[in-house]
């Protein structure tokens, strides 16, 4: 019973027991938390799927008119009263106004102005025009026009009842002067300084003058000799001129003419395009025309939009475009491979005992150049001073000649694959490029939205 009680108890171990299952789950935990950890320390690039489209131009511009103007003065004083019709052509010497020494025909206009008048269909259409022209071109920034169109139909209204009054003149002959016009032209009643303007003399702050005012003149008004009464416009040519950015300036001058539409009243003309710089060192546009200057003859300042033909192509983010230098190597020296964009070049080598052989390599082609019938080789696979030799092996050429080429980051393989560009056009945020070009871009290909996050050849890790 002794030996009994001293016996001890030991635990039983289990031994492990592996199975393939458990096996399996170790290595997917193992290859998981690899996988987790190269995430979180490798760069992470994203990815833009490159698309057809074009950019969105701001072509509306206002302008400034110019035109040939001459400013008539007053010969005598008196009252001013005027029987030529505003926007209307005069001969020289026809009757544009009279000047009432003494008031008395004022008073007779006054009394007949009580009575009624009845208007001709000529009149009445003249009305309507300067009704709908104000409604279409209304701008509520520029409420300053309301007061322009109240003048001009006050002036109207006085010049029609002017025209009624001229049987009566004679018995008032004594103290009546009648002023014709110095030359033929068109009749504007209104003035604001910028009649010698030159396309030259253009700077911004005529754009944005707080003191800009028109000086108009109205029938019946008492003035002194010498002072401004009317303008006459000596020229059907005209033009607008309008502040632009130098880029977008030449690139317009290059058209020669461009289609502008009037937004006042929607008219659409065909101007002559003139890059100039103003007296202020800007880039501004002239925009010339040879009709229509009696449409807009009361207007110095209009807003205008240029009609013309938007860059249509691949559109990329400008942050994705990348400058890459290229060895330049002579076509005789490369074998390409049809259109997959590869070629062949036999570069010199040494053998392990020092002697003197040839290797063949293939390449990526990324450019060829018409002119100097050269291919662009990436400058990683060769180096400068490499020696190439033709097939034939009876010339060779020395790698040195360099040039760049401007591209982005193709990320259709899971690896960062320079791919060139042409740029048709770019503004702040997004560029317009050809398409389906030979060593280019196609739509639905996928690029690097920031190429200041990859190299070449990096493995992309995508999101």
């Amino acid at each position: 019973m002794a030996e009994k009680g001293s016996r001890k108890i030991r635990k039983y171990r289990k031994p492990l027991n592996l199975n393939i299952g458990m096996i399996i789950f170790g290595v997917v935990f193992i290859y998981v938390t690899v996988c987790v950890i190269l995430y979180f320390q490798t760069g992470h690039v994203m990815r833009y799927e490159v698309q057809e489209g074009s950019l969105a131009t701001d072509n509306l511009y206002r302008g400034i008119v110019i035109r040939d103007e001459t400013v008539v003065y007053a010969d005598t004083a008196g009252y001013v009263n005027y029987y030529a019709r505003e926007n209307g052509r005069v001969a020289k010497n026809d009757l544009v106004y009279v000047v009432d020494e003494t008031g008395r025909l004022n008073e007779e206009m006054s009394g007949a102005s009580q009575e009624e008048n009845t208007l001709s269909s000529r009149e009445m259409a003249d009305f309507r025009n300067e009704i709908v022209n104000f409604v279409h071109g209304f701008d509520s920034t520029h409420f300053e026009n309301t007061y322009e169109f109240k003048y001009s139909m006050e002036n109207m209204v006085l010049k029609l009842a002017s025209a009624n009054m001229l049987s009566s003149i004679g018995d008032a002959g004594n103290v009546v002067s009648y002023a014709g016009a110095p030359q033929s032209g068109v009749v504007a009643y209104w003035t604001d300084g910028y009649e010698g303007l030159a396309p030259s003399d253009v700077t911004a702050e005529l754009f944005d003058d707080p003191d800009y005012e028109k000086q108009q003149f109205i029938s019946n008004s008492l003035a002194a000799a010498g002072d401004p009464v009317y303008k006459l416009s000596t020229s059907e040519n005209w033009s607008i001129v309008i502040p632009v950015d130098p880029q977008r300036g030449a690139e317009l001058q290059e058209e020669g003419y461009v289609l502008v539409k009037f937004l006042k009243n929607q008219y659409e003309i065909w101007g002559s395009v003139t890059l100039l710089t103003g007296a202020d060192g800007n880039t501004f546009l002239q925009l010339s025309f040879t009709n229509s200057m009696m449409t807009y003859l009361s207007d110095r300042f209009l807003d205008i939009e240029l009609i013309v033909e938007d860059e249509t192509g691949l559109k990329i983010p400008v942050s994705s475009i990348v400058e890459k230098e290229f060895f330049l190597i002579p076509e005789e020296f490369v074998t390409p491979s049809g259109s997959s964009g590869k070629g062949g070049i036999v570069r010199q080598c040494y053998l392990e005992d020092g002697t003197i052989s040839s290797e063949s390599l293939e390449v990526d082609l990324y450019n060829f150049d018409e002119e100097s019938r050269e291919y662009y080789l990436d400058s990683s696979i060769l180096n400068t001073g490499d020696i190439l030799y033709k097939l034939d092996g009876q010339d060779s050429f020395t790698v040195s000649k360099r040039a760049t080429l401007i591209g982005v980051y193709n990320m259709n393989r899971g690896y960062a694959d320079f791919k060139q560009i042409n740029i048709l056009y770019q503004n702040e945020e997004y560029a317009i490029v050809n398409s389906n070009t030979r060593y280019g871009l196609s739509v639905y290909d996928y690029i690097a939205l920031d190429a200041s996050k990859v190299h070449d050849d990096q493995f992309i890790n995508e999101r």
